[in-house]
């Protein structure tokens, strides 16, 4: 992936976006002030189903779901898992990468999603050999509201030419 401005297209966003509908967030906060709790259920309110994973809360629900230790221990009943959104430090990514191919790579897993000021390479090379979509140092939630046209709600010029509200 040659490194640009603007390394994705909209399309690309769009689609993960759109066909990637159970989302599992690693390093999730139950704290309503933090990112990760704040981008966990603003993707739930948009119909997303969300799996909670921290091993610090293990065992605890948060909205409305059971947050898990790890990857590997999100149960077969659970369903799918179509996406891994990554709320931790970029040095630790190549592990939760590892473990997401090898634990959810026959649930339906489509893609890997690093949060703004999360990159590793490495990582997104090996999941994208394994026929993943990835994205760094991005963010579903602001991606989610620039795409369809949530963000020119608050002013923000979005570069989105459209006449309808999703």
């Amino acid at each position: 992936m040659t490194q640009t401005s603007s390394p994705y297209s909209d399309a690309m966003l769009r689609d993960m976006l759109d066909r990637c509908k159970t989302v599992a967030v690693v390093g999730v906060s139950p704290n309503e002030t933090r990112p990760s709790f704040f981008v966990a259920r603003y993707l739930k309110l948009k119909g997303y189903r969300i799996i909670p994973v921290n091993p610090v809360h293990a065992g605890k629900t948060l909205l409305g779901a059971t947050v898990r230790a790890s990857l590997a221990d999100i149960p077969p009943e659970d369903g799918e898992v179509h996406m891994v959104d990554i709320f931790r430090r970029s040095d630790q990514v190549g592990p939760i990468v590892d473990e997401a191919l090898a634990h959810l790579g026959d649930r339906g897993l489509k893609a890997i999603w690093m949060q703004i000021g999360v990159e590793h390479p490495e990582a997104a090379a090996k999941a994208e050999a394994a026929g993943l979509s990835v994205v760094m140092n991005r963010c579903p939630k602001i991606e989610y509201q620039r795409l369809f046209g949530e963000l020119r709600w608050g002013g923000f010029n979005t570069g989105m030419i459209s006449s309808k509200l999703r």
